[in-house]
């Protein structure tokens, strides 16, 4: 063998220990500084974003989302999401313990407690940090899959698995480090679900990098059958009253009966 041949052995043998040599705390801290640092991240204590949310068919509605963290030490936070159109608003809510929701397209006007599932799916999505970040905090395991092409693009794979059974699949540009992909798998009424979001145009807010287009749909479904939430404005740390995310009460009528 010659040493040319010896040489260029040696030097994809010394990429491929390379590539190999990732491990998930390397890639969880590479996804961390990408979004703007711990000291920055843990700085944002509300996030309210505002745009617009597209269903299939050109279905537009307005769209506002408050989260706002609650315990540091556990990154348990809460969420709102108004989503209105011709005077009817569609209300989502987590206020930290419990969910609820507001759904006047099916003929209810009064808030209604959230099942439990559905409850710790929405627990989720309020997570500032999302769920790789939040996963040391939340006692989660994540895992280190290698790699795989996502719209030709070769991502790192993550996995992130929750005491509750639920499973985060995430997907690392091998550029920057941000989100491009998650496909969550969890158990809602007793039967097992996985959607698939796609996510970009990534802006900044209060040093931090947040998705500022966010689409989702049932795992490998065509990009027309999913939803779409165009962000236009983000802010940080802004005031969000106190009863925001507290389930109304219900009025004497339906207490009564």
């Amino acid at each position: 063998m010659s040493f040319r041949t010896i040489a260029i052995a040696s030097l994809i043998l010394a990429v491929s220990t390379t590539a190999q040599a990732q491990t998930a705390d390397e890639l969880v801290a590479k996804n961390l500084a990408a979004r703007g640092g711990a000291e920055k991240l843990a700085a944002v204590n509300t996030y309210v974003t505002k745009g617009e949310l597209r269903f299939p068919g050109d279905f537009k509605l307005a769209y506002t989302e408050r989260r706002e963290r609650l315990d540091p030490r556990t990154d348990n936070c809460a969420v709102r999401v108004d989503a209105s159109i011709q005077g009817l608003t569609l209300v989502q809510a987590y206020d930290g313990k419990t969910g609820w929701r507001i759904n006047p397209f099916e003929g209810r006007k009064d808030a209604e407690r959230m099942g439990a599932d559905e409850a710790r799916a929405l627990s989720d999505e309020a997570l500032i940090d999302g769920a790789l970040l939040a996963a040391s905090a939340k006692g989660a395991k994540v895992d280190y899959l290698g790699r795989e092409d996502v719209d030709g693009t070769l991502s790192y794979k993550l996995r992130v698995s929750e005491n509750d059974g639920t499973v985060f699949t995430y997907f690392l540009d091998p550029d920057v480090f941000l989100e491009i992909k998650v496909i969550e798998r969890r158990t809602l009424r007793g039967a097992e679900q996985e959607t698939e979001t796609d996510l970009g145009n990534y802006e900044l807010v209060a040093g931090v990098y947040f998705p500022f287009s966010i689409s989702s749909g049932p795992r490998n479904s065509a990009d027309t059958d999913k939803q779409t939430i165009t962000i236009e404005s983000g802010e940080a740390n802004v005031a969000v009253p106190a009863d925001v995310f507290a389930m109304p009460a219900q009025p004497p009528a339906a207490q009564s009966k």
